[in-house]
């Protein structure tokens, strides 16, 4: 089995090998992954992270053996703590753009530096740093992702779906979740009172058929932030999500999960 390593800002991943097919989600630098077949220009990948499956373009891949595919997955890591992050490679000064929640192995505090494929940059940005309790710390970094834009199948600040938003807030402040709004749903605790939940707790919202469609971040008194159109809060209450610009109900709630 070969593996690789986003060593780029984003990389799609589509549901078939296609530039036109659907893009299932995107790998952040520093992701690493399993490859699981070649085909032609693209490689289907499984994730370390969520265990995702999906097809990227092999020229977007960066190839590491299996022993160094190990050792990311047990190395220190942080992540990058605002929405556009800069970093510089020491050794020709050469500058890389990150998103926020990008990866940065063995970072150095005090240098504030991190090591990529035996490589040393320097951050001229910050690292996520948590703020308070990890619920007080989701709230903030729900956040600071206010206003930026949906895309289906996005996780970064320039297009990020519902689930997607989620599971980026939870990940920085080290809590894994699975990609999808229908797995993040199987995860945690089942919360009978709208007035039982936390801030940092997620709500589910399900379609017609019952089929769970959206999630959010619950930031207590009926509000709720979660990425509809872009990322923005509204309010919530048992029936559902109540969009302040629309003045209608948009999503129906299903269900109330804690996970932390």
């Amino acid at each position: 089995m070969k593996y690789g390593i986003s060593s780029i800002s984003v990389i799609p991943v589509r549901k078939e090998s296609s530039e036109q097919s659907e893009m299932l989600t995107q790998l952040l630098f520093g992701e690493v992954f399993k490859i699981i077949l070649e085909k032609e220009k693209w490689c289907k990948i499984e994730t370390a992270f969520d265990n995702y499956l999906g097809w990227i373009d092999k020229k977007t891949a960066t190839f590491i053996t299996e022993t160094e595919y190990g050792k990311h997955l047990s190395a220190k890591i942080n992540y990058t703590g605002k929405l556009v992050n800069q970093a510089r490679r020491i050794s020709d000064e050469s500058t890389v753009y990150l998103p926020f929640g990008a990866v940065l192995y063995d970072f150095k505090v005090r240098k504030s530096t991190f090591v990529f494929l035996g490589e040393e940059y320097e951050l001229l940005s910050d690292v996520f740093k948590k703020k308070g309790s990890v619920r007080d710390s989701v709230v903030v970094a729900a956040g600071s992702m206010l206003s930026c834009p949906y895309l289906w199948g996005g996780r970064n600040p320039f297009g990020i779906d519902c689930s997607g938003f989620t599971q980026l807030v939870y990940k920085v402040n080290d809590v894994a979740l699975p990609r999808d709004a229908s797995q993040q749903v199987e995860m945690g605790r089942t919360l009978n009172f709208l007035n039982e939940a936390k801030p940092g707790d997620l709500a589910f919202f399900d379609n017609d058929e019952g089929a769970i469609v959206h999630v959010g971040i619950l930031l207590g008194h009926n509000k709720i932030i979660h990425s509809s159109g872009k990322v923005r809060t509204d309010v919530v209450d048992h029936q559902g999500i109540f969009n302040v610009d629309l003045k209608r109900y948009t999503h129906k709630l299903r269900v109330i999960k804690t996970v932390l």
